[in-house]
């Protein structure tokens, strides 16, 4: 069933105001994730000299912007959540745009990498194909993507007032594909657990084109 405008309105709306509603629970809750196995899948593909020029997308309260500028990069947070924007600016130093993931503004090839750790997964199927055109683009020739979302059997659906898509690995890999990405590679979290125990899908990806 197609999604209209409203449609799409209503969920990035009702989405971003349950992080709103919670920020501070949710930084509470995860500012001690340690995903540190997920930023250096994405620096050890970048090619170049650092620092590296990197966009963490869905950077909620600035967690891991503020480990990539610890590291001497060059971070830029995006959130469409303006309490999370708010507290990613004051934890990280960084620069952080305030942007819904249905309405991107990206500078044309900025970046060597994209950290988008937990959070396409909130874009609809229907739009998923122009959003990552949209992350293509504002990557540098041969720049890297890394994305970690919780997969599933590719339903999509609210869950716990939050719109998500749990995409399986040949899904995820034919929109990436499309979008002109080529697979880097891929593993599953928490680490060193049975499958069935790890619910997160990690993907790496070089720009094309």
């Amino acid at each position: 069933m197609k999604l209209e405008k409203r449609d799409l309105d209503r969920i990035a709306a009702l989405t971003l105001e349950h992080y709103n509603q919670r920020a501070q629970d949710f930084w509470e809750g995860t500012r001690g994730h340690d995903v540190a196995q997920n930023i250096a899948a994405l620096l050890r593909h970048i090619v170049g000299e650092p620092p590296f020029n990197i966009l963490d997308i869905g950077c909620g309260p600035g967690r891991d912007l503020k480990v990539f500028a610890e590291l001497d990069h060059i971070g830029v947070g995006l959130d469409g959540s303006q309490r999370f924007a708010q507290m990613a600016r004051g934890y990280s130093g960084c620069e952080v745009w305030q942007q819904d993931l249905l309405a991107l503004e990206l500078p044309p090839a900025r970046f060597d990498g994209i950290f988008a750790n937990a959070v396409l997964f909130h874009v609809p199927s229907q739009e998923l194909p122009r959003v990552l055109s949209e992350l293509h683009a504002t990557l540098k020739t041969d720049g890297v993507l890394f994305s970690s979302n919780p997969h599933g059997n590719n339903e999509e659906g609210w869950n716990r007032g939050r719109y998500g898509a749990y995409h399986d690995l040949e899904s995820w890999r034919r929109h990436l594909t499309r979008a002109g990405f080529a697979e880097l590679e891929h593993y599953y979290r928490p680490p060193g657990l049975p499958r069935s125990q790890q619910p997160w899908l990690a993907t790496v990806w070089r720009r094309c084109g």
